[in-house]
């Protein structure tokens, strides 16, 4: 898994820059999904739902800070303990397994390792990549590879499975890039210039079709970066670079479970917890609404009984789907309360209901309505801009109000709690500029995909309580008491 890789940026998606060989051919070796989605373009909700097999208005985690809030019966790790597997953690966590629940834990976040076992260097790299805060580093970085994260989390891994001695286990490898900050050694620096890049698709001139709160944060960009528009062009060539660095260390890691005999028993899940604009929009991170950069995630299978297809499977797919799925393959039963669909029939070319995989769904927001630039409120006192971390993306303006969505096809549906509506055809328009909400030859299309959507909020509504309901109910008070409902 990694953290904010955006789902294009790679040849089997068409992009002219190959930035991911190996995952691109390890991809062929199984089954691709291009209709991908996450179930929230914020790290804690999709990671909670990846584990719990639920959508962020049934978890309860609509923000980063909540996830202590998260309800459900049953998680993937009560699963695979209950049939005798070990389960370890190497990378970023950000979700409500806690340490206690694993067999094995080795973190690395955005902000670096821990551990006393660290060596001299990659102790001072770890302080290298905390005086980041998360900003983008314009030269390359002054540390070799072997102390980057994909690096060391991948050598965790190799070490805990082969102190397993057989045992079958579960791994969870979370690479905390290519997430911020944007920094990267030899010979991935250099990889892909600046000027060599393919223009994006849209840049700030955009940011007046899309609204308010797209405008705000690239007005914030400005105001917390000096020369922000300079700076823009490294960040994505750094970026780049980035995913090639993971490329290599996924190439790594599975080379190892070639070579101790363990490939051929392996089921491996590769995916993201959500996109980064990479400079479209004139933007970087994440932040305002459900644009395709940042809901669209590579999500592939590969391994035992899995079909392999050199083209992408053309059903419309959640992050909400893995937990099931791996039920199935376990012939375990998927606990109560799941609202993911078990992909194993898709997965290993059994007949499956298509119609259930023709549309894909996924949520933005914590609540209230949506602040505007009446409000009163200051983005230093609010926390969004500060001297530590320049720029949380993250924040009261880009999080506020209730935002649905649906991908059907070629054509995407978005909808809020204010009654505003965008439909977009994403052949014609990938980067979603022209709203045909309210074009009257679209009516037919608009009123289906509505229909559509509706039964898609009905199906993921909460069916009963579950344990931490009234945790969230305090929880959410302090969150709504912050943010202000109007």
């Amino acid at each position: 898994m990694t953290d904010q890789q955006r789902a294009d940026l790679s040849a089997r998606e068409g992009y002219p820059l190959d930035t991911t060989p190996f995952l691109d051919s390890l991809a062929r070796t199984g089954t691709d999904f291009n209709r991908a989605y996450t179930s929230m373009p914020v790290c804690a909700p999709a990671r909670v739902s990846l584990f719990t097999g639920r959508y962020p208005g049934a978890t309860r985690v609509r923000t980063n800070h909540n996830i202590e809030d998260a309800a459900y019966s049953a998680d993937l790790i009560d699963v695979l303990k209950g049939r005798g597997y070990k389960v370890g953690m190497s990378g970023k966590n950000h979700s409500h397994i806690t340490d206690k629940r694993l067999d094995f834990s080795a973190h690395f976040g955005h902000d670096g390792g821990t551990g006393k076992d660290r060596t001299k260097q990659e102790k001072e790299f770890d302080e290298f990549l905390y005086s980041l805060h998360h900003r983008t580093y314009e030269e390359p970085t002054p540390f070799p590879v072997e102390c980057q994260g994909p690096y060391r989390v991948v050598t965790n891994a190799k070490d805990w499975i082969n102190s397993l001695s057989g045992s079958p286990f579960f791994l969870w490898l979370t690479f905390a890039e290519p997430h911020n900050p944007y920094q990267v050694p030899e010979p991935y620096y250099s990889m892909f210039p600046p000027d060599t890049l393919p223009p994006c698709r849209s840049d700030k001139s955009a940011l007046e079709t899309k609204g308010f709160r797209w405008q705000w944060i690239r007005k914030m960009w400005d105001r917390a970066v000096p020369d922000y528009t300079g700076q823009l062009d490294r960040a994505r060539a750094n970026y780049h670079g980035m995913l090639r660095l993971i490329d290599d260390q996924v190439n790594r890691f599975i080379t190892f479970l070639d070579e101790t005999g363990q490939r051929e028993n392996t089921m491996i899940i590769f995916l993201s917890d959500h996109g980064d604009f990479v400079g479209e929009y004139g933007l970087l991170r994440k932040g305002p609404d459900l644009p395709e950069c940042l809901v669209r995630v590579p999500l592939f299978f590969t391994g035992p009984g899995i079909v392999p297809k050199d083209d992408p499977h053309d059903a419309h797919i959640s992050i909400c789907d893995i937990m099931p799925t791996i039920c199935e393959a376990l012939h375990v039963d998927i606990p109560e309360g799941v609202q993911g669909r078990s992909l194993w029939p898709l997965l290993t070319g059994q007949e499956y209901p298509e119609d259930e995989f023709s549309s894909a769904y996924a949520e933005h927001g914590f609540g209230g309505l949506n602040y505007t630039k009446e409000d009163e409120l200051d983005p230093v006192k609010e926390g969004a801009l500060n001297n530590n971390f320049t720029f949380d993306c993250l924040n009261s303006w880009t999080q506020s109000g209730t935002m649905r969505m649906i991908r059907r096809g070629d054509w995407k549906l978005v909808f809020n709690m204010e009654g505003k509506g965008e439909l977009y055809n994403l052949k014609d328009d990938p980067v979603e500029l022209n709203n045909g909400y309210d074009k009257p030859e679209l009516t037919n299309i608009r009123q289906s995909l509505l229909e559509d959507l509706l039964t898609w909020v009905l199906r993921v509504r909460i069916p009963c309580r579950y344990p931490g309901e009234d945790m969230f109910l305090k929880g959410m008070a302090v969150i709504i008491g912050h943010h202000r409902v109007k």
